[in-house]
């Protein structure tokens, strides 16, 4: 059970950073509503699936919670101002490009993540709430990368060589 653990707190770090990651984003590109609602909607998913992880783990004797910290309003009013600055900067594309790589290693990380929970919870046959969970997260996850490598396709071209 051990390594099970470590890849079922692994994969709730995973999930947890990719949502902040991914609202970190939303702000920042607040300006492109396409983007900002988007992304909004993948970091839901990653706050979804960590909080069903913490639930599985609380249930095998894991405590995966953690204090959630608020944004301070001074912090809110920060981020606002750095949003509203970046959609005004020539090269927002290349700064979306690059978050965007971050975010689809994030993802990739926690896709295999939740591969080898999966495949645990097959041949431990003991945990069908464990392989419930990661059947119904891994789809989202993968829609995640593959809106990451579409975005990386289609930004590319236009952000690295001006076109």
């Amino acid at each position: 059970m051990k390594g099970r653990d470590a890849a079922l707190r692994a994969l709730h770090h995973g999930g947890r950073e990719l949502a902040q990651h991914l609202l970190r984003i939303a702000e920042r590109h607040r300006t492109d509503h396409d983007v900002h609602h988007l992304v909004t909607d993948l970091a839901r998913w990653s706050r979804e699936h960590t909080h069903r992880l913490a639930e599985a783990g609380h249930a095998s004797g894991l405590d995966l919670t953690e204090p959630h910290h608020e944004p301070s309003s001074a912090m809110a009013a920060l981020r606002e101002r750095t949003a509203e600055a970046v959609g005004k900067r020539p090269e927002p594309a290349i700064v979306l490009l690059y978050e965007l790589r971050e975010l689809r290693l994030a993802s990739i990380g926690n896709a295999l993540y939740g591969e080898m929970l999966g495949q645990a919870a097959q041949a431990g046959g003991r945990d069908g709430g464990l392989l419930e969970l990661v059947t119904d997260c891994h789809p989202q996850t993968l829609r995640q990368m593959r809106w990451t490598n579409t975005m990386i396709k289609q930004l590319s071209a236009q952000a690295l060589t001006g076109i």
